[in-house]
């Protein structure tokens, strides 16, 4: 069994966002973080919100969270979009666990002038290091928030597997896409590069 750990941008995912629709369709082996901080996120929020979230998804995994003794492969994958993505990268590096891995949607650039600098300065200064555990970086060439370029950049830091779609825009509600099927396409073939 896998369980996921669903981590939106700002504000949070609406209810038309494909993160939604794919929590939804997951049900109890799915868990989105919590902060206090959604408009205007604190770095340290988020990340202790995602190592939360985690604890709950990883008993999810091993059949623990409803007092089944059967253990299960006790994978966890990290669902993250847009500011998420930093958020999911640095809980990474310093919570470095196993049998996890990442797919980080549309990373916004840091130093792009669309980022979201007054309500996220927490978040400045941020660079991507290597990632402990299999991850893939999917960037939309049209993303008001980053290049192509730029996420190519933040993929190869991260040692990640990157996929670059076209005209995605941000790859959230407003660009229409539903439950995303072409995404959980990427997501089940990331999921079968985890190690339990």
């Amino acid at each position: 069994m896998v369980a996921y750990v669903i981590i939106p941008g700002i504000d949070g995912s609406d209810e038309r966002h494909w993160q939604s629709l794919w929590e939804r369709n997951w049900g109890p082996s799915a868990v989105r973080i919590a902060p206090a901080s959604w408009s205007a996120p604190d770095l340290s929020d988020w990340v202790a919100s995602i190592q939360t979230a985690y604890e709950t998804a990883r008993r999810t995994a091993y059949g623990t969270a409803y007092g089944t003794a059967a253990r299960h492969d006790g994978r966890v994958v990290l669902v993250a979009h847009s500011l998420g993505c930093w958020a999911a990268a640095h809980w990474l590096e310093r919570a470095r666990p196993d049998g996890v891995a990442a797919l980080l949607v549309a990373p916004p650039d840091p130093a792009g002038p669309a980022f979201p600098r007054e309500a996220a300065p927490t978040f400045l200064g941020l660079t991507a290091r290597p990632l402990p555990c299999p991850s893939l970086v999917v960037a939309s060439d049209d993303d008001p928030y980053g290049t192509p370029e730029a996420s190519s950049a933040f993929a190869r830091a991260w040692r990640s597997r990157t996929r670059l779609v076209q005209g995605h825009g941000h790859i959230n509600s407003a660009a229409g896409l539903g439950d995303w099927p072409k995404g959980r396409d990427l997501l089940d073939d990331l999921v079968g590069r985890v190690t339990p």
